[in-house]
């Protein structure tokens, strides 16, 4: 029997472990023939697959792996597959990586030293890295010959200026590293990418890219390359989202540990878990609750939420010089008309005016035809351009001339 060659591709968080597998030779010819996801890590395991046109092929409790042993899940997962796709043979492992600090700025093959140097990180992206290192360190015990790559959710905005990196701080903080980083950048990757495809005469565009979910940023990027971003030092700053506040008067956390004798644990578990959506609604997270719901203080969050969308999109049109074109992509981005319209109006100034019945239908072009700035609405596929990145390394090392002896 004949086997594709294939890419495993990891995003691992903190009690779930979600996977894909892309079989192809470059960017241009990948193909998703499984997708799926470990949740409940932690507690009660749950493996969830599915195969190429979305039919279910697994949906059930992992009895047979203990709840916290991410090796023990990993292996199963990989014998699970061995099994499943029988045609497919694993090349290569892609992670996403949460942060990459100031020294990468581009995927990289793992190894001692870089996780060692990754490790480091850890103090910047607490909730998130360790989660990330876990998977790699996980792989390697059950799996140690297949080549791994670290793919940086900060990496696309290294081409920034440094206006849009540093904060007013003492130069010896931002030398330590104290800074604007910003993140989703595989996301806003795969949009520069995809954006020209779609609309060619867009290639050297100035565009905000909404990426609304639960987690959700913006970034102004001209020519396909990020010229600024709403997250900075963490993945707390900029618009509200599920359960963060988005940008914060800092003398708020001086008042509640002064005031309110919050530590930072205490801080912590109300920035990332308490605020944002749920924090003013009351109600839920989810952005199709809060626009379901008749309670009040439900309004009030979608309204905040859609007034920072537009009002920082707006600072990004002023970082770029202008405003070309507008796309919105992510959970929320891609499937909720109603923020999306509402987005538009309060940017209607700029030139922003939708068709409504095409944003409606979650068309791919949904601007009016009288709209100066073109609306788009692109699906997001980080997964995919993890899966570029992690073979396209691969290829390069295959062709590297050996060491002179």
């Amino acid at each position: 029997m004949s086997h594709r060659d294939a890419c495993l591709v990891i995003n691992a968080g903190s009690s779930s472990l979600k996977f894909s597998v892309f079989c192809g030779a470059g960017k241009h010819d990948l193909e998703a023939v499984l997708t799926g996801q470990i949740s409940g890590i932690g507690t009660a395991p749950r493996f969830e697959a599915k195969d190429a046109a979305r039919h279910v092929l697994a949906d059930g409790l992992l009895d047979e792996v203990g709840p916290g042993d991410r090796a023990g899940l990993l292996g199963f997962l990989l014998t699970w597959m061995r099994h499943e796709l029988r045609d497919v043979r694993l090349v290569a492992a892609g992670h996403r990586v949460v942060h990459g600090g100031t020294r990468f700025d581009a995927p990289v093959r793992l190894t001692p030293a870089v996780l060692a140097e990754l490790e480091a990180l850890v103090p910047l992206a607490p909730l998130h890295q360790p989660h990330n290192i876990a998977a790699m360190t996980a792989l390697a015990e059950v799996y140690p010959e297949l080549p791994q790559v670290a793919c940086f959710d900060t990496a696309f905005h290294s081409t920034r200026p440094w206006q849009a990196q540093m904060f007013a701080l003492p130069r010896e903080l931002t030398d330590e590293g104290v800074r604007r980083y910003g993140f989703h950048g595989l996301s806003y990757e795969y949009i520069a990418q995809r954006l020209p495809q779609i609309a060619p005469e867009l290639a050297e565009a100035r565009v905000v890219v909404c990426h609304l979910g639960s987690g959700s940023s913006l970034c102004g990027m001209r020519a396909g390359r990020s010229v600024d971003t709403t997250m900075g030092f963490t993945a707390l700053d900029g618009l509200p989202m599920g359960t963060r506040p988005g940008v914060l008067d800092p003398g708020v956390l001086i008042y509640l540990m002064r005031e309110k004798g919050m530590g930072p644990d205490e801080l912590e578990r109300l920035l990332y878990h308490k605020s944002g959506l749920l924090g003013v609604s009351g109600v839920s997270n989810d952005m199709r609750a809060l626009l379901d719901s008749e309670n009040p203080q439900a309004a009030e969050a979608v309204e905040l939420f859609c007034f920072q969308v537009a009002k920082q999109a707006a600072g990004l049109a002023a970082s770029m010089g202008g405003l070309d074109a507008v796309v919105f992509t992510a959970g929320v981005g891609e499937n909720s008309a109603p923020v999306r319209a509402r987005v538009a109006e309060k940017l209607g100034w700029l030139g922003v005016h939708l068709d409504g019945a095409a944003n409606r239908a979650r068309a791919t072009r949904i601007s009016a035809a009288d709209s100066r700035v073109p609306v788009f609405v692109i699906p997001t596929d980080e997964e995919r351009m993890i899966a570029s990145h992690t073979l396209a390394i691969l290829a390069r090392a295959a062709v590297q001339p050996p060491l002179a002896a």
